[in-house]
């Protein structure tokens, strides 16, 4: 099992995700107050989708669900497939921490 928080601080949102392995499917849910987010809160993603940026499932489901193109969430329910799949290592991801964007003042 691998769980995120997503603060989305541009929308004021903070999402709960929850996934695990089951077979050849990664099982996601994700806890969220968001509108558009609930519209794909449960998905069984198939590992197989996940690899490539344009045929992708998650990035399907987002775009069905009209998320806007600076969402964090598929991103991050992205990188929680691949940890469940063995794609991205979990001990990398801990090292890591956590993901950030910092917008410089221009």
């Amino acid at each position: 099992m691998t769980e995120f928080t997503v603060n989305s601080t541009i929308c004021g949102f903070v999402h709960k995700i929850h996934g695990s392995k089951k077979g050849n499917k990664i099982i996601v849910d994700i806890e969220t107050p968001c509108e558009k987010i609930k519209k794909f809160s449960h998905m069984e993603v198939p590992m197989m989708e996940i690899l490539d940026i344009k045929n992708n499932y998650v990035i399907d489901r987002a775009q069905e669900a009209q998320c806007s193109s600076n969402c964090l969430v598929p991103c991050a329910v992205l990188n929680l497939c691949r940890m469940e799949s063995g794609f991205l290592a979990k001990s990398l991801v801990k090292k890591a921490g956590s993901i950030s964007i910092e917008f410089d003042e221009v």
